[in-house]
């Protein structure tokens, strides 16, 4: 079926038709929130890495507040972004795989804030699986991957891109090799970066900044990059360099558990899906900056409350996996950091916090109503130079595509999996059914998350399923329908099965 055409125009006059009865006063700050795609909370120079060049991060980091130990509720696009939206645990919020859709009557932030008379808009990858549209989900403006996309193939046309330039081929993945799909040869996208789709969903963003500065807004801006096949500009080809890294070794347990498809790379081809993916950080970087200067331009950097973290953790190498879709700590931990100058200290925060805690934070910092379920807790007091009254001693996460789950202490690491689901993901190992394990990690003695732990410390593997249960308990909604008389490992396999609408 073809897509109606969408000019230029009519979008832009979207955006500026956003309604703003009821705003509140223009004292109360806007809130901008920045997404990326697959951004690893280690790639990061703040972070501490210095191979990759991500000054804007980093200066947006020095002027806020980073949460050092902020890890995701889901290692996978749509649960987590939708837990981060409602405020909802996956298996609450009923999107616990790729491909299901929020349900429309699911209380969700934007929701909430457009309740509270802002304006809303997003621009950018939100993964909700169904068409953009205006009130979806609470965006008045609703541009999202699929309205941005179309609008930009049918109303940008590109310069011709020079002879000799090689470029990327289209996204195939699991039909071509993995290489190809995860451009180890450093290919850029065939366009130049006046002509990139980043930048042109930028321009949206800032035609509905130049409609809404005398009126509260909250605007999301998420990028698609630097998911596979990591993204960039022509300009920016050859910017690193693959030999400048070293692929992570491969622990003696990692070999049967490493996905069939990732088993033909080459250390070469390694170095180079790598320094694909760190031009593709650095390129989200210089949008990340191009956003933050049209806020200044405007007068709008003081008064407005700045999110920026990423959707899920993302492993290059690490257990040979280049992916996330896994417990290990690369593909959970992801950047966070907020700032309004004037109202929110400068420093970083190292206990460990949760995404669910992000919208629990902005209603209490906007000072609006609370979502009706909230799952987080608030990190406002750290943001105010306090200490929360209980702090975060754990997290969970969970990828009920693999009925599995995951327990982050300041030391441990333990993984919970009922090894009877025959994953749908395209990440599948040699031994698809293993049946029920249980995997614990010392991160004071084994930060790589090599050797498993869990034969020789029982007590350990008792106290955190004991604790996984009972966040199960007291967060999924099918808590009152668990069978009596069940073990505990067979409670957990019962609560570890995805039963979005649609699942087998």
């Amino acid at each position: 079926m073809n897509q109606p055409r969408i000019t230029r125009r009519e979008l832009l006059a979207s955006v500026a038709a956003t309604p703003s009865l009821n705003a509140a006063p223009s004292s109360r700050p806007n809130l901008v929130y920045i997404l990326a795609d697959d951004h690893a909370g280690y790639v990061l120079g703040c972070d501490g890495n210095r191979q990759v060049r991500t000054p804007n991060l980093d200066r947006l980091a020095s002027e806020g507040t980073r949460f050092a130990a902020h890890y995701c509720n889901s290692p996978v696009c749509t649960p987590s972004r939708q837990s981060f939206l409602t405020g909802q645990m996956p298996h609450m919020a009923g999107v616990t795989r790729l491909p299901t859709p929020l349900a429309e009557d699911k209380p969700t932030l934007a929701k909430q804030l457009k309740r509270a008379g802002y304006s809303t808009a997003v621009f950018g990858k939100m993964h909700f699986n169904v068409p953009g549209r205006p009130g979806l989900h609470g965006f008045d403006v609703a541009c999202t991957e699929d309205v941005v996309t179309r609008s930009w193939n049918q109303n940008l046309k590109p310069r011709p891109v020079a002879a000799g330039i090689q470029t990327k081929p289209a996204w195939h993945p699991f039909k071509d090799p993995a290489r190809i799909w995860l451009n180890a040869d450093e290919l850029p996208y065939p366009r130049y970066e006046a002509d990139m789709r980043s930048l042109y969903q930028l321009k949206l963003a800032e035609e509905f900044l130049d409609a809404h500065q005398h009126q509260p807004f909250a605007m999301w801006v998420s990028f698609m990059e630097p998911h596979s096949p990591y993204d960039f500009p022509i300009e920016d080809r050859h910017r690193v360099s693959p030999s400048s890294f070293t692929p992570p070794r491969v622990g003696p347990e990692d070999g049967a558990q490493i996905p069939l498809i990732f088993r033909d790379l080459s250390d070469r081809d390694k170095q180079g899906i790598i320094a694909s993916y760190y031009t593709s950080v650095e390129y989200v970087d210089r949008n990340v900056g191009r956003l933050l200067d049209a806020l200044r331009r405007r007068g709008l950097d003081r008064n407005t409350l700045i999110v920026y973290h990423a959707d899920h953790g993302y492993s290059l190498g690490q257990h040979g996996r280049f992916e996330k879709h896994c417990g290990y700590d690369p593909a959970l931990r992801v950047p966070l950091m907020m700032r309004w100058p004037g109202r929110i200290r400068q420093g970083v925060i190292r206990d460990l916090t949760e995404h669910v805690d992000v919208p629990a934070t902005l209603v209490d910092l906007l000072d609006i109503d609370r979502l009706l379920v909230q799952h987080g807790q608030s990190l406002r007091p750290y943001l105010e130079g306090r200490q929360p009254a209980a702090p975060r001693t754990w997290i969970f996460s969970e990828y009920l595509e693999n009925e599995e789950a995951y327990i982050r202490t300041d030391r441990w690491k333990f993984i919970y999996c009922s090894g009877k689901r025959k994953r749908d993901d395209g990440y599948i190992t040699g031994d698809p059914t293993p049946g029920r394990y249980v995997r614990l990690y010392d991160h004071r003695h084994d930060p790589g998350e090599f050797t498993d732990v869990a034969a020789t410390n029982p007590d350990h593997v008792r106290r955190f399923e004991t604790l996984m249960l009972q966040r199960f308990r007291s967060t999924h909604p099918d808590a009152p329908d668990e069978p009596q008389r069940l073990s505990t490992e067979e409670a957990l396999d019962w609560y570890v099965r995805p039963r979005d609408a649609g699942s087998r």
